[in-house]
């Protein structure tokens, strides 16, 4: 898996942790009670959540203490593993089970779809091998592939404000300026989840584009020692002509 695929991965594998630790925390504050319903809010009640519907979410759980615990628990997993091992034979099939556990105990409905989409980027990023990666890269015009390449780190800066954007901004524009709109919401849902496929497909362009550079850089490096191995061969052998002839006057 390539440097750029990596920290997309890291990066939003923990904003699915932290937005599953606010839902587990929401899920605490409630006790241990029933839920009504396999649908639940996380944040009944909460004038600060009012524009997101107290933050639905989904448990199989009887008890919301224990879907609390179960909550925090499982997006701890999601961070760690998004950080240190999802590099990992498997790593990304890996997440994408987690966020899947994580939807069924109560995480909410926004972060499990986002875990599975950092996991599907995973795969891609790790399923080709680097002489894969270098060939697919070589595709690429130069000049065009620099062009998209280029592009990663703003894309990536530019997801990340609109995940911020929805959670907390949305929230606190309603609860401190009484800014409600159900249009902003599913604007600053569209535009996170449109970022990130974007930045997604374009971490895996600059990965395919840094392989292709690294390959034409080994294979400069190959040549330009299979040159210099002909040159000793051929001056070896004058000199060794040199020498018998020598001899032989």
């Amino acid at each position: 898996m390539g440097r750029a695929t990596r920290t997309v991965v890291a990066v939003f594998g923990s904003v699915v942790a932290l937005a599953g630790i606010e839902h587990g925390l929401g899920e605490l504050l409630q006790g241990s009670v029933r839920p009504a319903g396999l649908v639940i809010q996380s944040w009944p009640g909460s004038a600060f959540f009012r524009i997101q519907s107290g933050e639905p979410a989904l448990t199989v759980v009887p008890d919301l203490l224990a879907a609390e615990i179960l909550t925090i628990a499982v997006s701890l997993l999601v961070m760690v593993w998004s950080v240190a091992f999802v590099q990992r034979r498997h790593g990304g099939l890996v997440l994408i089970g987690l966020a899947l556990v994580l939807l069924l105990v109560g995480g909410g409905f926004g972060p499990p779809l986002l875990g599975t989409l950092v996991g599907l980027t995973a795969v891609l990023g790790g399923a080709p091998s680097r002489g894969r990666r270098a060939r697919a890269g070589r595709r690429l015009t130069r000049g065009r592939a620099w062009g998209w390449a280029g592009l990663w780190p703003a894309a990536l800066a530019a997801c990340l404000a609109a995940w911020l954007f929805l959670l907390p901004g949305v929230p606190m524009l309603s609860y401190f300026w009484g800014v409600e709109s159900a249009a902003l919401v599913i604007a600053a849902i569209c535009a996170a989840f449109g970022l990130l496929l974007l930045t997604a497909v374009l971490s895996l362009v600059r990965d395919a584009w840094a392989g292709a550079e690294a390959g034409a850089g080994a294979e400069a490096g190959a040549g330009a020692e299979s040159e210099s191995a002909h040159a000793d061969t051929v001056r070896a052998r004058r000199e060794r002509r040199l020498d018998a002839g020598a001899v032989r006057g």
